[in-house]
């Protein structure tokens, strides 16, 4: 049953490919904006997922989110997301992500309920 407060988090270590430089959100070799966030929208998809019924899966609707300090290559990265508040095939989300030295971004998320092959 998807209820309020279910959680998830996702762990990184920021590769080459997750670097603004690479990314085209910049021109430092730092994890990049968009890496972070799909972290982000990972561990809303994970929190929910074994909560589904059958023939489902969520997509992403909406995210906004600081990113407050850069983060280097090779270090790791983590991103969980909160449950908090379902309104039918509604899901918002509280996110965070972190390396070894705290915050490095937060924010919030929408998740929308819909069936696969519908949605396709």
């Amino acid at each position: 049953m998807i209820q309020e407060g279910l959680t998830y988090t996702c762990t990184r270590v920021v590769e080459e490919h997750h670097l603004a430089v690479n990314m085209g959100s910049g021109d430092l070799r730092v994890w990049a904006t968009p890496s972070m966030m799909a972290l982000m929208e990972e561990a809303a998809m994970r929190a929910v997922a074994p909560y589904l019924p059958e023939g489902s899966t969520t997509v992403g609707g909406h995210i906004a989110s600081s990113h407050v300090k850069p983060t280097a290559h090779g270090r790791i990265v983590k991103a969980t997301a909160e449950l908090v508040a379902v309104e039918g095939k509604k899901l918002k989300f509280v996110v965070s992500a972190s390396d070894d030295e705290g915050l490095i971004g937060e924010g919030e998320h929408l998740r929308f309920i819909v069936d696969k092959e519908k949605f396709m």
